[in-house]
């Protein structure tokens, strides 16, 4: 099939590129290589996949709407992933505009290029962040999701009204991956495993937010990646009997699916510090500081139903994905 993997410079990206790879597929990707975090990581990642023969990689921007119709309507593509967005919560309080162009504006010319072009299944990643104040644990599909408390994971869930609507005007299959907290070798600086791999090297202090009482359901990259090469083999069919009185919001008339892709068992935040610690072997320099606006202190994913879905449960735990990216943090930067 014909590949579309949008943020393929992106640590997810990059990695579903590389999986894909070597299968008979024909893969292009695109990014428009921001200054969000280092752009030679980006760049590296990119060059990490020269050796792949079947990707080809195109800078463009989503919100370039004449640049992404051309793309469609030249390339045909049978499968979108899309993995582009502008990520993190944090960054969201400060740089809000870019989160409207990036997820609202460059969402809407990919579901636009998806609908015109018959692109048969649609792939998209939303964020756990979208569960907001939601605090039944684990978190579920068919949950509520009406209360972000950030404006990244209010774009997501907008993402996820938006598939729908096209799902059910245009029939296009589309699938929402509801992302857990992904870590693992080339990963993003600003996440936790790389921030505080990064500091403990150095010597410097950790910041450990809610005074250490948070949790995550910490997932590592490559059960990310094979969950989503699976899924996206599995195309969401109408139901003609699907009633909005019977259902749930992970369910619709219209060939439309949810999932939550993650480990599917929470870490506490001093237990993943300590896997850290242990990897590098020395201790961190703990700065705790309390709860950052935008933030959850639990996440937790039910993941049955991507794994009724698909047949595969993840099967890196904390501990070993910590020194995979460590010996990959110290290789990559020479430490």
């Amino acid at each position: 099939m014909k590949f579309l993997i949008t943020g393929m410079a992106g640590f997810i990206g990059h990695a579903v590129a590389k999986r894909l790879s070597g299968e008979g597929h024909e893969i292009l990707g695109i990014d428009n290589l921001n200054d969000y975090y280092e752009v030679s990581l980006k760049q590296a990642r990119l060059k990490d996949l020269a050796d792949c023969n079947d990707v080809r990689f195109v800078k463009l921007d989503l919100a370039d709407q004449e640049g992404m119709a051309r793309l469609f309507a030249e390339h045909r593509f049978d499968r979108v992933i899309h993995l582009a967005a502008q990520a993190g919560v944090r960054y969201s309080l400060e740089n809000p505009h870019v989160y409207a162009t990036s997820n609202l504006m460059g969402f809407m010319n990919v579901l636009e290029g998806c609908r015109r072009h018959d692109v048969k299944h649609l792939v998209y990643a939303s964020s756990s962040s979208i569960y907001g104040m939601n605090d039944r644990m684990p978190f579920a599909t068919s949950d509520s999701v009406d209360h972000p408390v950030s404006l990244y994971a209010a774009t997501k869930k907008a993402n996820e009204l938006m598939a729908h609507t096209y799902s059910h005007l245009y029939d296009l299959p589309t699938t929402g991956l509801r992302f857990f907290t992904v870590y693992g070798p080339w990963g993003r600086p600003d996440m936790a495993m790389f921030k505080f791999t990064r500091a403990i090297i150095e010597g410097t202090p950790i910041q450990v937010y809610n005074h250490g009482d948070m949790s995550r359901d910490f997932t590592y990259i490559d059960d990310i990646v094979e969950g989503v090469v699976r899924i996206q083999a599995v195309t969401p069919a109408s139901n003609p009997q699907w009633k909005p009185s019977q259902g749930s919001p992970d369910s619709s008339s219209a060939p439309y699916a949810l999932y939550n892709i993650g480990h599917g068992s929470p870490v506490g935040l001093m237990d993943f510090i300590r896997a850290v610690e242990t990897a590098i072997g020395k201790k961190a320099v703990c700065d705790y500081q309390p709860m950052q606006p935008g933030d959850v202190p639990r996440t937790w994913a039910d993941t049955e139903a991507l794994f009724a879905a698909t047949g595969y449960r993840p099967k890196v735990k904390v501990e070993e994905g910590a020194q995979r990216f460590v010996g990959w943090y110290r290789e990559y930067y020479g430490v």
